[in-house]
């Protein structure tokens, strides 16, 4: 028996005036209110009909980018490939290829990250790309999974870029461990010994991927007693960057080098640094991650591991407008690219 209004009322303890409020956005609802309304509509599959299904049917050319924070060149880039993917195939204007990708900003959390995903299923979205980590956390995990199965059964193809695999997604990896180890890899080579290491926020897939190749690189080297005192979480951001270097050299004014899990928290780590008055790389070699835009251009050029965001954005628009076929179990690695620049050298003496 289909799900009907008045379902989804008793289920979120309102009127169906009240849901048709929540589902129609035209009214003003309590933020409360809304979250309740909405988590009974996903929790019950409910589907508009009538006059609002034909509306949601007309919607079938929205495409959902979610991302963490689209003013992260990180992010960004993504999007906008992934959005340059939305015009008519080559070749074929005005017959209809045409997509609109509407970016949704999580701002990191986790609610709202399953609220875009409901408000998508609403829409009857095309497809939903999800870029960036996860959050590694067993209820959310599920929660995300539960939607992505749902979003696939309606007809939406769901795609992760830079995400781990879960079922009914195709999936654009990042090679985050093996691209980590071999940047370690590459200090160690220099001859650095004594490294420190600047994570991100730890419970995202994306810091623990980053921070376990750069251990493995030092254990592969006898080097892994002072892992944890050498290793001090924060944000993907600058600021983060900066309070982590002044931490690391209070707990190792020896370091010779130190690596940030982005390169926008290398940025701190370089203005950290000189502040207090030590010269990169002649004193302390400094690395990042990601090679976005302002990296070769940072004074010394940033060492760091590229991704291709861009290309990995632009493959997976294709593959959520199924315009390149999927891969081989659904999975694919993105690999990351070493680019020594001059922020690293050999420690001296």
């Amino acid at each position: 028996m289909a799900v009907t209004l008045a379902d989804v009322a008793a289920r979120a303890r309102v009127s169906a005036a009240t849901v048709s409020r929540v589902l129609s956005g035209n009214y003003p609802v309590a933020e409360s209110t809304r979250n309740r309304v909405l988590r009974a509509v996903d929790e019950l599959e409910y589907v508009v009909n009538g006059p609002a299904s034909a509306l949601a049917a007309a919607t079938s050319d929205l495409v959902g980018v979610l991302v963490n924070d689209i003013a992260d060149p990180f992010f960004g880039i993504m999007a906008g490939a992934v959005q340059a993917e939305m015009g008519a195939p080559a070749g074929e204007p005005g017959r209809g290829g045409e997509k609109l990708a509407v970016i949704c900003n999580t701002g990191g959390s986790p609610e709202r990250e399953l609220n875009y995903l409901t408000l998508l299923q609403r829409q009857r979205a095309a497809a939903v790309v999800l870029t960036g980590g996860a959050v590694e956390h067993p209820d959310h995990a599920a929660a995300v999974a539960a939607k992505a199965s749902r979003l696939a059964a309606s007809g939406t193809r769901v795609v992760l870029c830079g995400r781990p695999p879960i079922a009914d997604a195709t999936t654009l990896t990042f090679d985050n461990r093996g691209g980590a180890r071999r940047l370690t890899e590459h200090l160690l080579t220099l001859g650095h010994r004594r490294i420190g290491y600047v994570a991100g926020p730890a419970e995202r897939t994306t810091t623990r991927h980053r921070l376990e190749g750069h251990r493995a690189a030092l254990g592969a080297a006898g080097l892994d007693a002072d892992l944890e005192r050498l290793t001090v979480h924060g944000l993907y951001d600058r600021a983060s960057g900066y309070d982590a270097t002044l931490e690391l050299l209070r707990r190792d004014r020896g370091l010779t080098a130190i690596v940030a899990a982005n390169d926008t928290i290398a940025l701190g780590v370089c203005a950290a640094l000189r502040d207090q008055g030590l010269r990169i790389p002649e004193d302390v070699s400094v690395a990042g991650f990601d090679d976005l835009p302002f990296s070769a251009d940072a004074v010394p050029a940033l060492t760091t591991m590229r991704l291709p965001l861009h290309e990995a954005g632009a493959r997976a628009g294709r593959l959520a407008l199924g315009r390149e076929p999927q891969p081989p179990g659904g999975v694919a690695m993105v690999r990351a690219e070493l680019m020594a620049r001059a922020s690293t050298a050999p420690p001296r003496g």
